[in-house]
């Protein structure tokens, strides 16, 4: 079973620590070269002539209530510099003018980025109507108006033919690949994409507010693979009136919810604290099995461990062994040590976990249990 995708794992790249070392610390230091680092966490390393730290082992995921205006790619720098982690990748992209929850990925939960990437996603979202513009958002340009605003009644009528498995034509501006090329490089060069309708699943979408403002807010639950922007598209479609999203949150991705999302300022201010002895980035990690909540659990005891520590199969026998079949994670003692397959009376190990270094914390343990 292939978990791990290689355009959402950021891999961890030595930096030339002589040169680090050189520009920082050799001989007299110029007004110029104090300056290009204020990092109050590294100012002591400075004092003590000490190379940069290298990059380290961190395995959990952490949950960023991503601001407006960052891209998915950017969030998962930057948490990999406060980190300092060798790995990282994000689980399902966010749009820069979206904000809510964007799981990061670190060191072996990277193995389990897929799992969530299945999951179901929330999102709760504003509809502005009266014109609908080239990206379905307000970064774009109004390609077609129209004075007539919907009622809230006309508007739940319609839900319905949204809401299921349905067919999606994309938005123009998507990341979907039209003949090697990424949608939005075409759209961008001024050319006309015609993408295919794809079938989607929604499985829940509301109406929370509509006011007189031409303005209607929604709740919706939905599958991998659905365009947000493309339901306020083709609502305003069939509802005469034109429309696109004017504001975008996420509030649940797979087993992550709203109150495991951690704004960036606190994820700062706590690795200020780490850097002065106060805290610990452990107590913002959660553990790399928090993404594999809808798949059975096996214990099996430290011989066994060994066997599938080094890819082998271990027998299942006797009134013990488990009555399933397929994927399940494995624990030893109450750590996670490998995703495997049951089958033919064999547990087969698939990936196998290495949780060295940084983990979560006693409390983000026991908040995931």
């Amino acid at each position: 079973m292939t978990v791990m995708t290689t355009n959402s794992v950021i891999d961890a790249k030595d930096s030339d620590a002589r040169d680090a070392e050189r520009d920082a610390f050799a001989g007299q230091r110029s007004d110029d070269a104090r300056r290009t680092n204020n990092d109050p966490r590294q100012k002591q390393g400075r004092q003590n002539q000490q190379p940069r730290r290298d990059k380290r082992d961190v395995h959990g995921w952490v949950v960023l209530d991503k601001p407006i205006g960052m891209t998915s790619t950017q969030a998962v720098a930057v948490l990999k510099r406060l980190f300092q982690a060798k790995r990282a990748g994000h689980a399902g992209t966010l749009d820069p003018l979206a904000s809510g929850g964007l799981p990061i990925a670190l060191g072996e939960a990277t193995k389990t980025v897929p799992f969530v990437m299945d999951g179901r996603k929330r999102y709760r979202f504003t509809v502005c109507w009266g014109e609908e513009r080239d990206t379905d958002d307000t970064e774009g340009r109004p390609v077609r108006t129209s004075e007539s605003r919907p009622t809230a009644d006309s508007i739940r009528e319609l839900l319905p033919r949204f809401t299921g498995v349905i067919e999606q034509i994309p938005p123009q501006y998507s990341a979907i690949k039209v003949q090697g090329e990424r949608a939005y490089d075409l759209a961008r060069d001024g050319e006309t994409v015609e993408l295919k309708p794809r079938p989607v699943e929604i499985h829940e979408l509301t109406l929370a507010e509509h006011g007189d403002n031409g303005q209607s807010v929604f709740e919706a639950e939905c599958g991998k693979g659905t365009y947000v922007r493309a339901l306020a598209r083709d609502m305003g479609r069939i509802l005469g009136c034109f429309g696109h999203i004017c504001a975008l949150r996420r509030t649940l991705v797979g087993p992550f919810t709203e109150r495991d999302m951690i704004p960036l300022e606190q994820l700062e201010a706590l690795c200020n604290r780490a850097a002065s002895g106060e805290g610990s980035l452990a107590d913002a990690l959660l553990p790399v099995e928090t993404a594999l909540d809808d798949i059975p659990a096996l214990a099996v005891t430290r011989a066994d461990a060994a066997r599938l520590h080094r890819g082998q199969a271990v027998l299942l026998r006797g009134r013990d062994a488990p009555n399933t079949s397929g994927t399940v994670y494995v624990t030893v003692a109450g750590r996670l040590l490998a995703l495997a397959e049951i089958g033919n009376g064999e547990l087969i190990p698939k990936r196998v976990f290495n949780l060295n270094g940084l983990t979560a914390g006693p409390a983000r343990n026991h908040e995931s249990n």
